[in-house]
């Protein structure tokens, strides 16, 4: 019987290839209408550590929530076997190197000694040899698993005869023997695998040829010894026309279409991506028309980033950075000149663990209050968080116009899961894509400019170059930009910036700001933001299923906050019956609902091990919620 969704696990070592298997089949999946989310999952290492990717494929056409158990592990390595056993579901397939079989735990120098000894307790008390023969053993006995087991050394000879390539060079072909066992195991057809060959090797046509040639031989040599048993039910209703991307490329693609010129950044992960991805492509030409180009600039740190798009914003140009929680903790005394000088700058914030250098490579949502208050004294900004690749896009472009409407800093607030997640998504409308500039000036009378008029918080605002003689500082200053620290004068300017958020308050539709899923009559709310929306919506599918019907907050706009719009659905619920989930611990999405509304949240599901929040395990624990627990911490994933 054919699947519905199809959730497998690929590992091996950072630098091995890894990366390439969800390249190649993610784009495989999708050319063929399947909703495809895979997530990657590494140490800050470049070469070694473990790391792997976790992929679910959908026959209803849209990515759906990572989950867990998963039927198939592919194993690059005899670390994989150990980290994942216990994460194949029972009667699952395990493929994977019949050389590493000697392999014993005690071996793997790259494991952190916390998850070894763990492991070494829990194969004790089963009776399981800490090998990867007796593993693999009792997931045969135990779990009845089927065991794929392939001999890479003896692949490694054949290429190195029939190609004439080097043994070093023949190593590089691991994930292809990978990427053949599933194709065997899930009937994917031959025209797609090449597909996803082609898209990732197009420039290598020799490379891509002996990946087609190996691909072929190993899905045929599994497909005669186990059948298709992952077989997935065709497509009920994928896009004509789809992108598949990681969100860091989603962002990138977004802010060229909205008109961006100028990004300047740091490297830092998550965030580097995105600023590679906009350099490839900083002149752009379309069917040979040149429609502009883009200056993309690596400063020699945050502080001169932002700075630099501090200057650029001033002349007019569409200006952003892109960093994570080091970086932005650099920025904020910045943030506050252009907050004080109505500057429009867009602030693309990456959320990883922290604090301090905490967890490089790991997910988080731990920055939502930092962001709020960040740099000395108040003025306003906007927050905006997206819950998927496709709100990303949008949101990407949003935050131009935002900035430029109402004249003050964006901070545009994604996640780790979020930026190195590859996900299908239908074409976004790009013809219902509009750049509102606000009242922005490029020409302009010459001679001095009245920049900051007490009377109106929306002033025009001349760009550098424009003609008008414009004044900027770092003080308290007067209408013309001077500095005055004269109270009245304080007093009245400092009225006029927070005014500017009032208006943004009163013309940004609620109903963008937030939204709610689910129906009107739904016994519990999960409310959440960012990336949670993901498995929060594939969680309620299955909570109903077992009769429970819940419904989803999703709060994708944080300054202003819609608090009007979350009053009036949140009295309608019994607070016992309303949980907030998030990605960190004390609950920063609550607390500030609670600051702008009064309410009082009593349920709270956590997450903050830096992987991301699973639908299986999300389920249980809003049941765990409704059954009296106030708060559930989750922690599954290794």
């Amino acid at each position: 019987m054919a699947l519905s969704d199809l959730n497998f696990l690929v590992g091996g070592a950072q630098g091995s290839g890894l990366e390439t298997t969800a390249q190649v089949l993610a784009p495989a999946f999708a050319s063929r209408g399947y909703g495809v989310l895979a997530n990657r999952e590494y140490f800050s290492n470049i070469v070694g550590r473990h790391s792997y990717i976790h992929v679910r494929v959908s026959s209803s056409g849209e990515p759906k929530g990572l989950t867990y158990p998963v039927q198939l592990v592919g194993a690059m390595d005899a670390e994989t076997i150990f980290t994942h056993w216990d994460d194949i579901a029972p009667g699952g397939y395990l493929v994977y190197d019949l050389g590493a079989s000697r392999t014993r735990l005690i071996q793997i120098a790259s494991m952190e000694p916390d998850l070894k000894k763990r492991l070494q307790e829990e194969f004790s008390k089963l009776g399981i040899q800490p090998t990867v023969e007796g593993v693999v053993k009792y997931l045969e006995e135990e779990r009845k698993v089927k065991l794929v087991g392939l001999s890479f050394t003896a692949i490694f000879n054949a290429l190195v005869q029939k190609y004439g390539v080097t043994r070093a060079q023949a190593q590089r072909f691991r994930s292809s023997i990978l990427i053949g066992a599933i194709t065997g195991l899930t009937g994917l057809d031959e025209e797609a695998v090449a597909f996803g060959l082609e898209r990732r090797f197009a420039a290598r046509k020799r490379v891509l040829e002996i990946n087609k040639e190996l691909v072929a031989a190993i899905a045929e040599e599994v497909r005669q010894e186990y059948g298709e048993p992952l077989k997935l039910e065709p497509s009920r209703g994928g896009p004509e026309e789809y992108v598949i991307a990681t969100g860091n490329d989603v962002v990138a693609m977004a802010k060229i279409v909205g008109g961006i010129r100028y990004q300047a950044y740091y490297p830092i992960t998550p965030a580097s991506d995105e600023s590679v991805f906009i350099e490839a492509n900083e002149s752009l030409n379309v069917d040979g028309k040149n429609l502009g180009n883009i200056v993309v600039l690596q400063t020699e740190d945050e502080i001169s980033a932002i700075s630099s798009v501090i200057g650029a914003a001033l002349t007019g140009a569409r200006s952003s950075t892109a960093t994570s929680g080091p970086g932005f903790s650099l920025m904020v005394e910045a943030l506050g000149w252009a907050g004080k000088n109505d500057v429009p700058i867009v602030i693309t914030y990456y959320q990883r663990g922290g604090p301090s250098t905490g967890l490089p490579t790991r997910g988080s949502q731990s920055d939502l209050l930092f962001s709020l208050f960040a740099s000395h004294g108040e003025f306003p900004r906007i927050i905006l968080s997206s819950g998927d690749h496709l709100e990303a896009f949008y949101d990407a472009i949003e935050a131009y116009n935002l900035a430029e409407r109402f004249q003050m800093p964006v901070i545009h607030l994604l996640d780790k899961f979020l930026a190195n997640m590859i996900a299908s998504m239908p074409m976004p409308d790009l013809e219902g894509v509009k750049i509102e500039r606000g009242k922005t000036l490029f020409k302009a009378p010459r001679g001095p400019w009245k920049r900051f008029p007490r009377d109106e918080p929306l002033a025009e605002r001349p760009v550098l170059g424009s003609g008008a003689w414009t004044w900027y500082t770092g003080d308290e200053n007067d209408e013309w930009g001077h500095i005055d620290e004269d109270p009245v004068n304080r007093l009245i300017m400092y009225e006029r910036r927070w005014k500017k958020m009032e208006i943004a308050d009163r013309e940004i539709p609620e109903d963008f700001r937030a939204h709610y899923y689910g129906p009107k009559d739904a016994d519990f709310l999960l409310v959440g933001w960012g990336s949670v929306k993901i498995p929060a919506l594939d969680a309620l599918k299955e909570l109903e299923g077992e009769g429970l019907k819940g419904a989803y907050l999703h709060v994708r706009m944080l300054s202003p906050l819609p608090k009007r719009m979350l009053q009036s659905i949140l009295s309608t619920f019994d607070p016992d019956r309303v949980i907030v989930v998030e990605h960190n611990y004390i609950g920063q999405l609550a607390k500030l609902i609670t600051m702008e509304t009064g309410f009082m949240f009593k349920k709270f599901i956590l997450k903050w091990t830096g992987r991301p929040i699973y639908v299986h395990e999300l389920v249980e624990g809003v049941k765990e919620a409704l059954s009296g627990r106030d708060k559930v911490v989750l922690s599954y994933g290794k």
